[in-house]
């Protein structure tokens, strides 16, 4: 049974910073790209991150890069987002997911998503 638990979020005051943790379980981790999301009130869902299964190859959303840093520790079976440089508009739910194909990038229909948590951001 697969389960992605998102942990770290909260509130966070314009140029501040948060980390964001996702224990998986139920899959062997090491095998599969993961990825975040989030979905702003007003936007929807927004592709942020991918990360491949040995954590060296990353990319970003360009409402992210330079700000975000996607990573991985496969002894843990966790994936991280670290937010620096904080926004008021980076204020959604945020989700992490694992591609449903093994070893391989996959689209965002083959993705699944764990339960998310909310990020605040406001003064």
């Amino acid at each position: 049974q697969v389960q992605l638990v998102e942990s770290g979020g909260g509130s966070a005051h314009p140029g501040g910073s948060l980390r964001l943790s996702c224990e998986a379980s139920g899959f062997t981790f090491t095998n599969y790209w993961m990825y975040w999301v989030r979905r702003h009130p007003r936007r929807g869902l927004e592709w942020l991150s991918s990360i491949n299964t040995a954590g060296d190859d990353t990319s970003y959303a360009d409402s992210v890069k330079g700000r975000f840093t996607i990573s991985r520790d496969n002894a843990k079976n966790t994936l991280y987002l670290q937010m620096n440089s904080l926004k008021s508009d980076d204020t959604a739910v945020y989700y992490c997911g694992k591609a449903k194909r093994v070893g391989t990038d996959v689209g965002m229909k083959y993705i699944e998503w764990g339960q998310g948590t909310q990020v605040t951001v406001s003064s």
